[in-house]
């Protein structure tokens, strides 16, 4: 009698699909976000395209959230989906502020460092994006998720490192001139770094569900 019921209802599948096409939209972001950072005129037209896909996660999230609501029976805990698919998007509004802060700013040069950083942001998505689809089997792939949310925190830990080195960078190069570059340049850095420390996040989902599913 259970088992008939709970195939009339919403069935658990929903999620995988819905954390792969969040986890390609973050992807999307962060190759737009990477290629505002080449400066120039398309700066703009990269920063609006990190905006809407900003919004297009965001409407992954809220199916997410409605699924954990209406679902009968999930994968994984409620609340590790609810976290997981949160620490997915805080990483894509976190790009969302760093593209606004760009263009409130109009800078259109943009440091080696900056770059740097943007191309770990990249690398960290593209590792979401390939670990998301082995949660659906978590216990054949365990290994290989265990790896690559170390890898994620690898990048974050030198992403704090390019950030700091960067810093100093402005710094000294800002004392002959505008203080309100090294502040504008200041605040880029920042939103990059936690851009960097989402994904962190992320991982650390990502493992706890590892942990306690596999």
């Amino acid at each position: 009698m259970l088992g008939w019921f709970q195939r009339l209802m919403p069935h658990t599948g929903l999620f995988f699909p819905l954390f792969a096409r969040h986890a390609t939209t973050v992807t999307a972001a962060a190759e737009a976000l990477r290629r505002m950072l080449e400066g120039g005129d398309q700066v703009a037209k990269h920063g609006a395209a990190v905006v809407r896909l900003e919004e297009e996660a965001d409407a992954v999230t809220r199916d997410v959230l409605i699924g954990i609501r209406t679902t009968f029976v999930t994968p994984f805990d409620r609340g590790d989906i609810r976290d997981l698919i949160r620490a997915m998007d805080d990483a894509i509004d976190q790009m969302q502020k760093t593209a606004k802060a760009i263009i409130l700013f109009e800078v259109t040069r943009f440091e080696p460092d900056m770059r740097a950083m943007a191309d770990a942001i990249v690398q960290a998505a593209q590792l979401v994006v390939r670990a998301v689809p082995l949660l659906e089997n978590i216990g054949q792939h365990a290994g290989q998720l265990n790896e690559m949310c170390l890898q994620l925190t690898q990048i974050e830990g030198h992403g704090d490192e390019i950030h700091d080195r960067g810093l100093k960078k402005l710094y000294e190069t800002s004392k002959s001139g505008d203080p309100m570059d090294f502040m504008r340049g200041k605040e880029i850095y920042d939103h990059l770094e936690q851009v960097i420390d989402s994904f962190d996040d992320v991982a650390n989902q990502i493992q706890s569900v590892v942990i306690e599913h596999a």
